[in-house]
């Protein structure tokens, strides 16, 4: 098969994935009573490659996430002219927030005051040489009792100040609240835990209303329970592509 004809192939095969994906988002939406107010779709593309996300981007994705720094850094900068939107949506070094802030439009976790710190440094030092828009930062919530000793992630109760010390911080915009459902458990009780934890965020800061949550498995849960932004890979770009 030639590569045209390969490319063509996997072009229709993630368009038929993402219009079953889109059409569980509606449907979704539509039985939360919020048709109108879809929320974003970001593909998480880590360990795809950037031919991938070409082809997504002309099946209409605007938006796409990534956990690790180096693979989202070269891809980034590979397409640089795509007008994306980059998240950033893995665990983060303070020592990576320099090179994430370069690309970055968005980091969904997160959980401590030093990476705020790191962040907004970094942000700062960019903006004295270029005309950068602010990073949107989302407070990354533990939704199980051993918070950040597994998937990331700050208790409930330490929101209130990473709040503050973003709002606070130049160059850093707070937008909201972002979680992953525990494994081996209904995301339900999970997902309501979460927008508990964002209307007491949005009481005392009312322009931090974004829920980033929801990914292959449990988008409908998240939907229910308010999620504006859902973080899909798998459903869409199928499993880890193998190296040979």
């Amino acid at each position: 098969m030639t590569e045209s004809a390969t490319g063509d192939a996997r072009t229709a095969e993630l368009a038929e994935r993402l219009t079953a994906v889109r059409s569980r988002i509606k449907s979704a939406a539509s039985a939360a009573g919020r048709e109108d107010r879809l929320p974003t779709l970001i593909v998480v593309t880590k360990f795809h490659p950037a031919e991938d996300i070409m082809r997504l981007v002309s099946l209409g994705v605007t938006d796409v996430g990534e956990n690790r720094d180096q693979e989202a850094a070269a891809k980034a900068e590979e397409l640089a002219g795509c007008g994306l939107a980059w998240h950033f949506v893995g665990q983060l070094q303070t020592k990576k927030a320099k090179s994430v802030v370069r690309y970055a439009s968005a980091v969904h976790s997160v959980d401590r005051p030093q990476l705020v710190d790191a962040l907004a440094k970094a942000v700062q030092s960019r903006q004295e040489a270029t005309a950068q828009a602010p990073l949107d930062c989302f407070i990354q919530v533990s939704l199980e009792d051993d918070a950040g000793a597994h998937r990331g992630g700050a208790m409930p109760s330490d929101v209130p100040e990473l709040a503050d010390r973003i709002a606070g911080a130049e160059g850093l915009r707070l937008a909201g609240v972002m979680a992953v459902a525990p494994l081996d458990a209904p995301p339900e009780p999970a997902f309501e835990k979460l927008a508990r934890v964002s209307a007491r965020l949005v009481a005392q800061h009312p322009g931090a209303t974004a829920i980033s949550a929801g990914m292959s498995q449990d988008l409908e849960a998240a939907i229910a329970f308010g999620a504006t932004h859902l973080r899909i890979g798998s459903d869409i770009l199928g499993s880890r592509p193998t190296v040979g």
